[in-house]
């Protein structure tokens, strides 16, 4: 569903379009909530806590009209595998629970603290790419997962080591189907895809209350149908979880990993939804009031939330006008809740996996990644991305991702291109003489310019490929001047490396001048060399000043070593 989908009546009052959009939302967001149970292996009333506290506190606090905090099936899925890595899957244990409910509460501390240290560039640290590679090959984990429940059948261990294996073994297995519950799951799926002529209808909700009637009228247990089974009354425990000390510090290192995805889920749902109407946000508040949400999920007992597309979109479409659409769709959750959790108990299994698959079939849109494929870059991100999750399952594969992230910039930024400038006739314009007609380059003088910011991972190489361009030029250049437009700052081995740039140049009877140089970078090389590369005869604001004084420089002798 796009924000396009429905069409807005904007004659109407704006309290009329947000109650509307909280309905529309309340409708969708309790069957995600019964889904995401399940794939955090979470009783229900986990999820159903977190709907709540994160609907209340963003509506209260946050910043954007359009998102929705609750549950969203990568967050559950994180949460679950993290959370086996340390408890075990025997997810009845009380243990499982406790662990789920710490990562929870330090990820919610952890991006609580980073929004008060004001870094809400977090989310660059993941490039779209890998991004969306990550969220397709993790909602074709889920939907694989799903397949046993649609299915009726019952896989042996070695299916389920990863959705690969999982999908080939239920396609090979086709005779361990059993028939009622593929009947139950193939009509679950066509009335909902009846429904999509109709998206103001919560075809997910609607679907799941005809099954719970079904399953009580038509006695489907009797049939071999399996239900999701008891449901305990949801009540608010305010509880701290209960840990051993030494957990602790494994706990926190695995809640980064949910906190990164969180934040980068979720910003990408508010910007995205933001960008069309102009709303400004603030990246900053944003994750603080995530971290708000999830510290009072898992004070409660919730499982973790964050601003899941599905929700965010759907509230954009029904005509949300301001946050008010999120606190209706809270009172309306709640008002669902009281009514239909004494009956969930006769949800039929299969209908449930239907509802999952059908929340996730655009995920599995192979369009997002042709489009990064076409573009002829970040290829190698994208399916290294995919195979993490698909290979090495849901945590380490997310870790992986964000390594990939981390070695493209490093990569990137450690791979320097060296552009030669050269003058515009008639103007001071000093401009790449590769790529601008018409620009010649200075007598005497080679004029080079970084691409990338000079950082420690940089420096050396273009130190390496500054004396190779000199040396390619000759005898007749005299002055070298560097412009450092791209470094607004510098770390010590850049300014280590400048340093012996200029003695290099020196022994080969050159001098290495500096333009475009920031104030923060003047300071530190006064501090560093005062008197020789960072000396107010050396560094200039604008490569023309540079050039006039190196015209100057070339008349008189060669400097000394």
């Amino acid at each position: 569903m796009t924000t396009s989908s429905l069409p807005i009546d904007s004659a109407r009052p704006a309290w009329t379009r947000d109650a509307v959009a909280g309905l529309c939302v309340a409708g969708l967001l309790l069957p995600e909530a019964v889904a995401y149970a399940g794939m955090a292996h979470l009783p229900l009333t986990h999820a159903l806590t977190a709907l709540l506290v994160g609907l209340l506190v963003y509506a209260a606090l946050g910043g954007s009209r359009f998102a929705i905090v609750s549950p969203t099936s990568s967050t559950a899925t994180l949460v679950a595998a993290a959370a086996v890595s340390m408890a075990g899957s025997d997810y009845a244990s009380a243990a499982y629970v406790q662990t789920t409910m710490v990562l929870v509460l330090l990820s919610g501390a952890m991006l609580l603290l980073l929004g008060v240290a004001r870094q809400g560039q977090l989310s660059s640290y993941i490039s779209r790419p890998v991004l969306k590679g990550f969220a397709f090959a993790l909602a074709f984990t889920i939907v694989c997962r799903q397949l046993p429940d649609a299915l009726g059948f019952e896989p042996d261990a070695a299916a389920t080591a990863d959705p690969l294996h999982l999908l080939w073994f239920t396609v090979t297995h086709a005779t361990l189907w059993h028939p009622a519950t593929v009947a139950v799951a193939a009509l679950a799926a066509g009335v909902l895809l009846l429904l999509r002529r109709w998206p103001v209808v919560p075809a997910s909700l609607l679907v799941i209350v005809l099954a719970m009637a079904a399953s009580q009228w038509l006695d489907l247990q009797a049939q071999g149908v399996h239900t999701i089974g008891s449901v305990p009354a949801l009540v608010f425990q305010w509880e701290f979880p209960a840990l051993p000390a030494a957990d602790w510090m494994r706990a926190s290192e695995l809640a980064f990993g949910l906190v990164m995805l969180t934040f980068a889920e979720s910003w990408g749902s508010v910007r995205t939804l933001a960008l069309p109407h102009g709303d400004a946000l603030d990246a900053n508040r944003e994750l603080m009031v995530l971290g708000a949400c999830n510290l009072g999920a898992a004070l409660l007992q919730g499982m973790p939330v964050g601003a899941g597309f599905s929700g965010s979109t759907a509230n954009a479409a029904a005509g949300a006008q301001s946050r008010k659409a999120g606190a209706i769709a809270f009172a309306a959750s709640a008002v669902l809740i009281v009514f239909a959790l004494p009956h969930l108990h006769l949800l039929p299994r299969p209908v449930l996996a239907v509802a999952v698959i059908s929340a996730l079939w655009h995920a599995l849109s192979l369009h997002p990644l042709r489009a990064v494929w076409r573009l002829g870059r970040d290829r190698g991100l994208l399916l290294g991305a995919v195979l993490a999750v698909l290979l090495l399952g849901v945590l380490h594969g997310m870790l992986v991702a964000i390594g990939l992230s981390l070695l493209g910039a490093l990569y990137r930024f450690s791979q320097p291109v060296l552009h030669e400038l050269g003058a515009l006739e008639g103007g001071r314009n000093y401009v790449d003489v590769a790529a601008q007609h018409g620009a010649l380059a200075c007598p005497g003088l080679l004029i080079l310019r970084p691409e990338e910011p000079l950082f420690f991972a940089s420096a050396e190489r273009v130190n390496a490929q500054v004396l190779e361009r000199v040396r390619s030029a000759g005898a007749s250049v005299r002055v070298v001047i560097l412009s450092l437009e791209e470094s607004a700052d510098l770390d010590s081995t850049a300014a280590d490396c400048l340093l012996e740039l200029r003695q290099a140049l020196l022994r080969q009877g050159r001098t290495l001048l500096l333009a475009r140089v920031k104030t923060t970078v003047r300071n530190l090389l006064a501090q560093c060399d005062g008197q020789g590369l960072g000396a107010p005869s050396n560094v200039f604001w604008a490569v023309a000043d540079a050039v006039d004084f190196a015209q100057a420089l070339r008349k008189s002798p060669a400097p000394a070593v």
